[in-house]
């Protein structure tokens, strides 16, 4: 499992940031108010999405003049603004309406932008640039008050340039207006826009947030057990495993082609003639060993759940969400594979996956 080097994990970097201004759209945009989805409008979606991008230097042809477009931050600052005017309701302001619900109006007044210099090289990350990223902090400023839920910048990005002549583009989007395909979706047409192109995105952004309404009122059909709490007489992580003093804590593990194929080698033949997805085997793999490793004193019942992340796009046939290409909100619902610690624990690895 490749990790971050260790002069890559102690990377210490310094950056020159100017005031963070705000980028309006380019061109006058509507002026409305527009509700967000009920998926959109989850609890758990009420925070600042992040990520991170690093670039290195592309060697121009050593007969082109070197002008402002080497420099990335006044063209993407301009890409911004420009993709704004077909995403213009990342340029305005989450409100909450009565009864709590979202939506945003539209008021075009943009997104903040943070133009920096950092003093070191893109080299300097490592071959394998990997979470978690040093200095990530410095990469993506917290700018005062653009944090808060409600009546802030929906977007911010931070431009890096770095001495190499690489940069970091750095983002953080209100995870209520778009999931990570959403916002990669904007990305896309702001790079678009960047190498010189200047009719509208490939991509046609969709709203169409009343897709993912719920009926009024709503009709459950089923017990969606992604919702439903576990009722636990102790801690998973403390008394009923057991190991009292057993903490959880969180570590990144890389997983590539190596242990990818240690993995396969354990399942059967039979599983294998299936030609299962490398999810499957890993998540069975997982499921079963994380189980292990918690040893819960009551193993025979003890309820142990899978819980991951489907997205609704591209999802075909009758049952199908029918989600148009160029929708950038949320569109992912938990999915839940239940079992019981004996189960996972007493069958190979092919019963989880």
């Amino acid at each position: 499992m490749a990790v971050l080097t260790p002069a890559a994990a102690a990377l210490k970097l310094t950056t020159r940031r100017q005031p963070a201004v705000l980028v309006a759209p380019v061109a006058p945009t509507p002026r409305e108010t527009k509700l967000v989805s009920d998926i959109d409008d989850q609890g758990a979606l009420r925070f600042h999405m992040p990520a991170i991008q690093l670039y290195r230097r592309r060697e121009a042809s050593s007969s082109m003049a070197r002008d402002r477009r080497d420099d990335p931050v006044p063209v993407i600052r301009d890409a911004v603004a420009m993709a704004l005017v077909h995403y213009y309701p990342l340029a305005g302001r989450i409100r909450e309406l009565d009864g709590g619900k979202l939506a945003v109006d539209c008021t075009g007044e943009g997104v903040l932008f943070v133009e920096a210099d950092a003093d070191v090289r893109v080299d300097h990350f490592g071959d394998h640039i990997r979470p978690p990223l040093p200095c990530h902090e410095e990469l993506l400023f917290d700018v005062p008050g653009s944090s808060a839920m409600l009546n802030s910048p929906l977007l911010l990005m931070q431009v890096t340039r770095l001495p190499c002549g690489g940069f970091v583009v750095a983002v953080r989007v209100h995870h209520a207006m778009a999931d990570a395909q959403g916002i990669l979706q904007f990305l896309q047409a702001v790079a678009e826009l960047a190498r010189g192109a200047t009719a509208a995105p490939t991509v046609k952004p969709v709203w169409d947030r009343h897709l993912l309404m719920s009926r009024n009122p709503p009709r459950p059909s089923f017990l969606h057990h992604g919702c439903v709490q576990i009722e636990r007489t102790q801690p998973m992580s403390t008394t009923s495993c057991r190991r009292p003093d057993a903490m959880v804590v969180q570590r990144f593990f890389f997983f590539g082609p190596r242990e990818f194929a240690a993995i396969r080698a354990h399942l059967p033949p039979h599983l294998l003639q299936k030609q299962p997805t490398t999810f499957e085997a890993f998540t069975g793999f997982i499921w079963k060993h994380r189980t292990m490793a918690l040893s819960p004193h009551n193993a025979g019942e003890e309820e142990m759940r899978l819980i991951f992340v489907s997205s609704g796009r591209h999802v075909s046939g009758n049952d199908g969400l029918r989600i148009p290409n160029g929708y950038y909100g949320n569109s992912s619902a938990f999915t839940v594979a239940i079992a019981t610690a004996g189960e996972l624990c007493g069958n190979p690895a092919s019963y989880a996956g």
